[in-house]
């Protein structure tokens, strides 16, 4: 018997609980089931379970799993884009997680102009300035702001982060913290919204949501240990 279900009925319960420590509804956090590696079979059991937003990061492997599964499930790209595959990520996937440079978001607000599209995006933020993680520093963020709101194409929802790896998930309170810190002074200066933060993972998505979290990103607590993993992964 699958234990899929449990699990992802015991990370809601513990998403939950952080919102009611916090103050904040549990309807205002996202949980992205973050799929990748996993077989088709294990998101049906998800999608049982009432699950309907996942998150990929090969998009050969995700091609294959979109077209098997049900029509109107949310797909969210976690994975770095690479300019090459921006054509075909964007008919599959709705939000983007990882816009991390300038020239990135104008190359991508161009195909999806030409392919009459509107992705969601998080530009990614690389807050400690690790050499494996790619981003916008905060300052190459603010210095980039003009011309990221004016992109036609690109619907701009947020920040996302990955903090430096820790054991103690408290470790992490503060990266998650600075980019709520980051966000809030950008909508200040800019008319843009920026209504969400994808920050979290199985490690630490808990203090995520004390800290203001919109999406998290799970994946080895609902689906099972990986096989592998790589340094700088979304979730």
């Amino acid at each position: 018997m699958s234990v899929i279900p449990e699990q992802l009925a015991g990370i809601r319960r513990r998403l939950r609980l952080a919102c009611d420590r916090a103050g904040r509804d549990p309807d205002s956090v996202r949980l992205v089931a973050v799929s990748k590696t996993f077989p088709a079979a294990d998101i049906l059991e998800a999608v049982s379970s009432g699950q309907r937003c996942f998150g990929e990061s090969k998009l050969q492997e995700a091609e294959s799993k979109i077209a098997e599964l049900p029509s109107g499930l949310e797909w969210h790209f976690i994975g770095r884009v690479q300019r090459n595959k921006v054509r075909k990520i964007l008919p599959l996937f709705g939000c983007i997680h990882a816009v991390d440079s300038l020239k990135l978001a104008v190359y991508m607000d161009g195909i999806a102009g030409e392919l009459g599209l509107f992705p969601e995006v998080f530009f990614q933020v690389d807050q400690a300035g690790e050499e494996t993680k790619g981003g916008f520093s905060a300052a190459e963020l603010h210095a980039a702001m003009p011309t990221l709101a004016g992109l036609s194409n690109l619907r701009m929802i947020g920040l996302m982060s990955i903090p430096p790896a820790a054991d103690n998930p408290e470790d992490s309170r503060r990266w998650f913290r600075q980019l709520r810190q980051l966000r809030d002074e950008l909508r200040g200066k800019f008319p843009m919204d920026l209504p969400f933060l994808s920050m979290g993972m199985s490690g630490d998505f808990e203090v995520a949501a004390e800290e203001g979290a919109t999406h998290v990103r799970v994946g080895s607590l609902i689906f099972g240990k990986r096989e592998y993993k790589v340094e700088g992964e979304l979730g």
